[in-house]
């Protein structure tokens, strides 16, 4: 009998995993290009699969939305952020078909690639409702975590995981692991929070926040995600405060949750027995400081888009480490190659 191996299912969901970044990377653009509501009805644009068809008819399918006038580069940019979500979808559920045909082998992971079309028919009702609810932060924000989560899954199933048992030194590890990547989940929900309520900016300086440590601000503001029906959310509607107050915090988890991270990555790196071990940890050591210079620069610099873009990219990148050093800690089963 031919042994079975895992290693075109890897290569698919790695694929998978390139694309999902490719959506969470293009999405932030989407935002910070405020091409959100580019094209306000879902799947379609203005009633139609491309911009360049509204250029064509843009008088009747304007006048189907009176109140959002068609801008053809922010429906392109909305479009094509579509587009990737699509293909993203097929290659998922070619993936949860490949698993569940295999399903009798021990070695093949079956539960996961079958979670990942519900995940994505769920980002499907998200992104409908993201256009339909005019960019309520609490729906945007939930948009953003569920195409991470699809990315960590992907990324997870595409990693070959250790077989030989961990030495007492990197078992030791794991707590910190665990809580530095439950800190990381709560960072990336406070930068998917900053960016859907537009509050990146609510700090100009940098360590400084309005030119003190101490500046104004209003929490219980910042914090509730009720929204009221029928309000449009584009640019933000939250106070200064309440805006300061998000941007703060993410700054203050931006710090406990790097540190924590950095530290993962030193110890997994020290302890560790193998090179693959010890790249693992250096790589989200190199990942956190990636990031926190990107953050300084991002707000030294003014916020450009292209730096706020590559803020995005750099969590996207920080979530992929950290996941790889858990991969690394915590061998897999009844795995083959």
């Amino acid at each position: 009998m031919t042994s079975y191996s895992l290693v075109p299912f890897r290569r698919w969901a790695r694929f998978g995993a390139l694309l999902a970044a490719i959506v969470v990377i293009v999405g932030a653009w989407v935002r910070l290009t405020n091409a959100g509501l580019g094209c306000p009805d879902w799947p379609g644009c203005y009633g139609h699969v491309h911009p360049a068809q509204v250029v064509e008819q843009v008088d009747t399918a304007q006048a189907a939305y009176a109140a959002r006038p068609f801008d053809y580069q922010k429906a392109l940019h909305e479009m094509v952020h579509r587009y990737i979500a699509s293909t993203l979808g097929l290659v998922v559920l070619g993936l949860a078909i490949y698993a569940f045909r295999h399903r009798r082998n021990p070695r093949q992971p079956v539960r996961l690639p079958l979670v990942l079309p519900l995940i994505i028919g769920a980002q499907g009702a998200l992104g409908a409702f993201t256009v339909t609810l005019l960019l309520t932060p609490v729906i945007v924000t939930s948009h953003l975590l569920g195409g991470l989560t699809t990315l960590s899954i992907l990324w997870w199933l595409s990693l070959t995981p250790e077989t030989r048992s961990p030495s007492a030194a990197e078992r030791s590890t794991r707590p910190l692991a665990m809580f530095a990547m439950a800190a990381l989940i709560v960072q990336l929900f406070l930068g998917g929070w900053t960016s859907t309520n537009y509050a990146a900016v609510a700090c100009p300086d940098f360590p400084t926040c309005q030119g003190t440590y101490h500046p104004s601000t209003n929490f219980a503001e910042a914090f509730r995600f009720a929204h009221e029906q029928g309000k449009d959310y584009e640019g933000g509607v939250l106070s200064q405060a309440a805006r300061t107050a998000i941007h703060y915090t993410h700054r203050i988890g931006a710090v406990v949750a790097g540190s924590l991270l950095f530290l993962t990555g030193l110890l997994t790196a020290l302890r560790a027995r193998t090179s693959r071990v010890r790249s693992a940890g250096l790589a989200l050591m190199g990942a956190v400081v990636l990031q926190w210079l990107i953050g300084m620069n991002l707000i030294w610099r003014g916020f450009p888009l292209w730096l706020g873009t590559a803020h995005n990219a750099g969590a996207v990148v920080l979530l992929l480490a950290t996941l790889t050093v858990v991969r690394r800690l915590w061998p897999a089963r009844n795995e083959g190659p």
